[in-house]
């Protein structure tokens, strides 16, 4: 991408843009869905394993696309009114020139939060999830990150202590999200 692309204003004053990052099993995606499903209506859901995995079937390697895939997907939801949650390990030294584009770019407020959990948690929560026999506790040793913060002063970094409940509150707050109450049509959570 372009420098030029990167100072592309997207969304409007009132859209809100969330970014739950973190290592897998950290829990982004469990905050990522109930944040979603609280708002309702008018709130688009990006996963990045979505995209990246099940869309273009790619490694998270040096040199992919899925970054640019997952930039014009959040720039496509923002600029049609949508407020997006966007969840992903998303790791600082491939995604940090995507997610500067859209912290600057995002006419809105935005939110990066960091999920700051441990090696050892991570692989506990990993058995509980139903993608448990996808992938191995070596290969999830060898994709961790530990602290990957993106540095920024107003980036929002929970520790592994938190609730569910307590990060869904927390983020919600500080995002300026709306939880209005979900509706049927909701995506379900999935543990």
């Amino acid at each position: 991408m372009d420098a030029d692309a990167d100072a592309v204003p997207t969304g409007s004053a009132e859209t809100i843009l969330v970014c739950v990052r973190g290592n897998s099993g950290s829990g982004k995606s469990s905050i990522a869905r109930e944040l979603r499903r609280r708002h309702g209506r008018g709130c688009a859901l990006v996963e990045q394993d979505y995209l990246r995995r099940i869309v273009l079937r790619e490694r998270d390697k040096p040199g992919g696309v899925a970054p640019a895939l997952i930039e014009q997907t959040v720039r496509f939801a923002l600029d049609h009114g949508y407020h997006v949650v966007l969840e992903g390990i998303l790791h600082t030294g491939r995604h940090r020139a995507v997610l500067t584009a859209l912290r600057d770019g995002h006419r809105g407020r935005s939110l990066f939060v960091y999920l700051d959990v441990s090696l050892p948690e991570t692989l506990r929560r990993h058995l509980t999830r139903p993608q448990a026999g996808e992938f191995t506790a070596a290969q999830m040793s060898g994709w961790y990150a530990a602290h990957d913060v993106l540095g920024w002063p107003d980036e929002l970094v929970l520790p592994e202590a938190t609730t569910l409940e307590d990060a869904v509150q927390i983020v919600a707050a500080a995002a300026g999200l709306p939880q209005t109450g979900g509706d049927v049509d909701a995506l379900p959570i999935v543990p």
